[in-house]
């Protein structure tokens, strides 16, 4: 009875709006590669912090008061006497950073695999524009406490509109609403944060989403699946999205959620960088703390701007660290797409490209010293060079042979090329075989055992069957 009358709502709402329509066409018949690996978890991860950071955005929007006299009241009131509003701040905070952590790794993996590369680009296009808008949301949130490092941040990255010959002066007024970061600054950007910024995201994520529907999802070797369909018109190597990815990405945001949960629980600040210690001052025009620094999604860039002694050079240095990014599409004339097939100088440049990075992110918390500025230049150098030698690097080395048919999603040792990797594969051997190893193992297999894990073991096996039974319906 109860599923007739399911069916029969189901038949009315189809009458209406394409439900079931879209359930096929976007989960139970969207096919994609099935060698994805983890990497391939970080879109749906941005995703589910997205839904994040806008759920705990507005009940944060309910008792915060956008005024330069009450902003820090207001938010020490959310964290003291708001039922739960500890709780709702630091999932947003840490909800921010983790945003960023995403989304770093979804774009070394576009990297990483080439995922950038025709038919791709407009996808890549939409998401460093994301990226962008992103970035736009996160440090006008960030002045909305208006604690110390907030204030001091928000005026020295603004007054970085001043560089631009002309306009600056004028700009960076027209920015701030005022002469310096005041009321007016806090109450626009309070405006952009809640609204204007997290329209623009959403219309581009659907757009992003929807480019991504239409060219299908890259896979680790770079193979195009819709090349290879068997009669059906379904591709060779490809499976429904749904039940067996949906199932995947569950058992991601879970384990996501869980270190989430650890960070927000015991450690929201993470030593000052999630929440800096200056923040919990309230601002004060009067008093310059004694090192300003942005958050640190933002370091690596401030870096580069810290790296130039020339203040309109820097501005120009950081804004082209972002604009070649857009341009990767085009830099990258590599006849193969995934690092598996690319040789090995490619490999060695993308390696020097992420310890610039974190080099980077890591001395834009440091102070201004003569050794913190050489080693900025030193990796703002090899970032820029990963980036305008890329048309080069097909010219000095060989790439290997794409298969036709996909590969596993990892790579097994004994099937890996090259001196590096029989070292690698002698170490594990070596643990293998060793007494530690053997006598955790069979602690480990001894747990297994217990009738608890069993049945639990059981449990996992039964919702398992059921997701997938339900799905192939």
């Amino acid at each position: 009875m109860a599923s007739e009358k399911a069916k029969a709502l189901l038949n009315w709402l189809d009458e209406r709006f394409p439900v079931t329509k879209l359930w096929t066409s976007q989960l139970t018949e969207y096919y994609v590669p099935k060698n994805f690996n983890f990497l391939y978890f970080f879109g749906s991860l941005a995703i589910l912090v997205l839904v994040n950071q806008i759920l705990t955005g507005i009940f944060l929007t309910m008792h915060y008061k956008p005024s330069a006299e009450l902003a820090f009241d207001s938010v020490e009131y959310i964290m003291r006497d708001v039922d739960y509003g500890w709780l709702l701040r630091y999932m947003h905070s840490t909800g921010a950073s983790m945003f960023f952590i995403v989304i770093y790794v979804h774009m070394f993996r576009a990297i990483f695999y080439g995922s950038f590369k025709k038919p791709r680009e407009l996808i890549w296009l939409f998401g460093m524009t994301l990226f962008l808008l992103l970035m736009a949301e996160a440090f006008m949130g960030y002045l909305l406490p208006w604690g110390q490092m907030s204030y001091w941040g928000a005026q020295v990255i603004i007054s970085l509109f001043g560089a631009i010959p002309v306009i600056g002066e004028d700009l960076a007024i027209w920015v701030r609403g005022d002469y310096v970061v005041a009321d007016a600054t806090l109450n626009r950007f309070f405006a952009l944060h809640v609204v204007g910024i997290p329209l623009a995201i959403l219309i581009l994520v659907v757009f992003h989403l929807v480019a991504l529907r239409t060219t299908g999802s890259s896979n680790p070797d770079g193979i195009e699946i819709k090349k290879q369909k068997a009669e059906n018109g379904v591709p060779i190597d490809g499976i429904p999205f749904h039940p067996y990815y949906t199932v995947k990405d569950l058992y991601a945001a879970v384990i996501f959620l869980i270190v989430c949960s650890i960070v927000i629980f015991y450690m929201p600040e993470v030593g000052g960088y999630f929440l800096e210690h200056p923040n919990f001052e309230p601002a004060n025009p009067a008093a310059t703390p004694e090192h300003i620094q942005p958050v640190w999604y933002f370091t690596p860039f401030y870096s580069v701007l810290r790296a130039i002694p020339n203040k309109l050079g820097g501005v120009m240095a950081m804004g082209a660290s972002i604009v070649l990014l857009f341009l990767l599409p085009w830099l990258d004339r590599s006849p193969v797409k995934s690092i598996r097939y690319r040789g090995g100088i490619f490999k060695i440049a993308l390696a020097l490209f992420v310890v610039s990075f974190f080099g980077l992110g890591i001395l834009g918390t440091k102070p201004v010293t003569p050794t913190a500025t050489a080693f900025a230049r030193l990796f703002t150098i090899i970032y820029f060079a990963f980036l305008l030698l890329m048309p080069f690097y097909p010219s000095f080395e060989k790439t290997k042979p794409v298969p036709e048919r996909l590969a596993e999603p990892v790579i097994p040792l004994s099937k890996r090329e090259g001196k590096h990797w029989r070292m690698v594969e002698r170490g594990v051997e070596a643990v293998r075989t060793s007494a530690f190893y053997r006598n955790v193992k069979a602690r480990l297999e001894a747990v297994g055992a217990h009738p608890y894990y069993q049945n639990v073991k059981e449990r996992l096996s039964a919702v398992t069957g059921w997701l997938k039974t339900y799905g192939s319906k």
